[in-house]
C-alpha cells in the first residue's frame, strides 16, 4: 500500500538522495581516474548489494523480494545501467559543475513522460519550478558550451536514460517494495555490467578502496532515498527539489577541484533555488494509481 502524499517527507528523503548522489561525484571522479567506468559500476553493484542484504533481511528476506512486474525492472535497470556509464564517463570529460548542470535536463523528461505514462497532473505551479530550475541551469551552462563538447552530448544522453528510470520507479513504487526496487536494480546492473567490466579489469590498489566502497553505499542510498522521496510526492514534484544539486556541485568543485564559481553560476542557482521554494509551497495532490505492467 503505497504511503499518503507528504511534501516534508519527500523533502527530508530528497534532501538525503541529493547529498548521496553528491559524495557519489566525488568518490567516481577518483575511482575513474585509475579504474574503468564498467569496473566501477560493477564494484559499486556487488558491494552494494552486500551492503543492502540486512535491510533486505529485515524487510522479511528473500521472498519479500519477489515481483510480478520483471520486464519493469529489468527494463528500467538498462536504461539506468546505460545512463550511469555515460554519466561516469562524462565525469572524466568535463568540470563538475558543468556535468551536473547539463544533466538537469533530465526533469524535462521525467514531466513529460510522468504527464504521458504515469497520469501525473503537470499545474502551473510545478511548470514554473522546471521552467525556473532550466532557466537557472541554462545560465550556468552558457559560458561553457560555445562549442559541442562530446562530454556534453554524452551527459545529455545520460539525462534521458535518467528521466525514463524515474518514470519507471515511480511506478514500481505502487507494486514494489523500495527495498525490492534497490535489490533488483544491484543484482540486475551486476548481470549486465560484468562482462564489460571483465574485459579490462585491474586489480585496484589499496589506497582506492575506501573511494570504491563509498561510491559502493552511495549508489545504494541515492537510490533508496530517491525512492522514498518518489513514494511521497509526484515525480514532477520530486524532480525540481534536485535542482539543488547544481549550485552544491558547483561548491564542491570549488572547494575540491579549483573549479571558479562565477556570476553566472550565482545568479542561476538564486533562481534554481526560487524554483524549488515555489515547489515545496505547492500542496501535493494524491498521487496518481498506475496499473502493474
Amino acid at each position: 500500500m503505497a504511503p499518503s502524499p507528504s511534501i516534508p517527507k519527500a523533502a527530508f528523503w530528497m534532501a538525503l538522495s541529493i547529498a548521496s548522489f553528491l559524495t557519489m561525484s566525488v568518490a567516481g571522479r577518483a575511482t575513474t581516474a585509475e579504474l574503468n567506468v564498467f569496473q566501477v559500476l560493477e564494484l559499486r553493484s556487488v558491494i552494494g548489494l552486500f551492503i543492502l542484504l540486512p535491510l533486505v533481511m529485515i524487510s522479511g528476506g528473500f521472498a519479500a523480494m519477489r515481483t510480478k512486474r520483471p520486464l519493469a525492472h529489468i527494463a528500467r535497470n538498462v536504461v539506468h545501467f546505460v545512463g550511469q556509464a555515460a554519466w561516469l564517463y562524462a565525469l572524466t570529460l568535463i568540470p563538475l559543475a558543468v556535468l551536473i548542470s547539463i544533466e538537469f535536463t533530465t526533469p524535462i523528461w521525467t514531466a513529460i513522460l510522468a504527464v504521458g505514462f504515469l497520469g501525473e497532473r503537470l499545474s502551473r505551479p510545478r511548470l514554473a519550478a522546471i521552467v525556473l530550475g532550466l532557466i537557472g541551469v541554462v545560465i550556468i551552462v552558457r559560458p561553457g558550451v560555445g562549442s559541442v563538447d562530446p562530454g556534453h552530448i554524452v551527459v545529455l544522453g545520460a539525462a534521458v536514460c535518467f528521466g525514463i528510470s524515474v518514470v519507471v520507479v515511480k511506478s514500481l513504487t505502487r507494486t514494489d517494495s523500495v527495498v525490492s526496487i534497490i535489490f533488483w536494480m544491484l543484482v540486475i546492473q551486476s548481470v549486465l555490467g560484468l562482462i564489460p567490466a571483465l574485459y579490462e579489469w585491474r586489480n585496484p590498489p589499496l589506497e582506492l578502496w575506501p573511494w570504491i566502497l563509498l561510491i559502493a553505499f552511495t549508489g545504494m542510498s541515492s537510490h533508496f532515498c530517491m525512492a522514498r522521496a518518489l513514494a511521497y510526492a509526484d515525480a514532477t514534484v520530486i524532480s525540481p527539489m534536485d535542482f539543488l544539486r547544481v549550485p552544491l556541485s558547483a561548491l564542491i568543485g570549488w572547494l575540491l577541484y579549483h573549479e571558479q564559481i562565477d556570476a553566472f553560476t550565482a545568479g542561476g542557482a538564486l533562481l534554481i533555488l526560487l524554483g524549488n521554494l515555489l515547489n515545496l509551497q505547492k500542496k501535493a495532490s494524491k498521487p496518481a494509481e498506475v496499473a502493474a505492467s
